[in-house]
């Protein structure tokens, strides 16, 4: 496989990630807000790949196993959070920072459902969506490194 055959193959790893992310969503299972940052180092990995394709050299495949490794750790402290391991945000975990508000306060806000971070909406085989994502993007980590080996 040659390096842009590599890089295609991680970046539309990132790609496949972020579709199936927002498939979920369209089902029903609204990200919470570690979700939403784990998003975003896929979305950083697809813009290098596609750089990658057309610049030379070592950087853009080393960015891209940077990106994966950051979606990678978001996604394992995720998992950390929702089995109760550490802390997550006060702003996404336990009462998500509601402390006070009356139940007619929190009809009268009217906003976006709030989805807790420490929660699973979803796993497969004992293992939820950050957890995939961490194994998932480890794996496109081995594939940025290959291909930075074949720069």
């Amino acid at each position: 496989m040659t390096r842009n055959q590599t890089i295609l193959l991680a970046a539309g790893g990132s790609a496949a990630l972020l579709i199936g992310a927002y498939t979920f969503q369209a089902l029903g299972y609204l990200p919470c807000q570690m979700c939403l940052w784990q998003r975003w180092p896929h979305f950083a990995a697809v813009v290098i790949g596609a750089a990658g394709l057309f610049v030379a050299g070592r950087l853009m495949p080393a960015l891209g196993a940077l990106a994966a490794l950051t979606t990678a750790s978001i996604g394992a402290f995720h998992v950390g959070v929702e089995k109760k391991w550490w802390d997550g945000p006060s702003s996404c975990t336990g009462n998500g920072g509601l402390d006070g508000l009356s139940g007619t306060d929190l009809l009268a806000t009217g906003g976006p459902k709030l989805i807790m971070c420490d929660q699973v909406s979803w796993e497969f085989l004992l293992i939820s969506m950050p957890g995939w994502n961490a194994l998932f993007s480890v794996a496109l980590v081995a594939i940025w490194v290959s291909a930075l080996r074949k720069s």
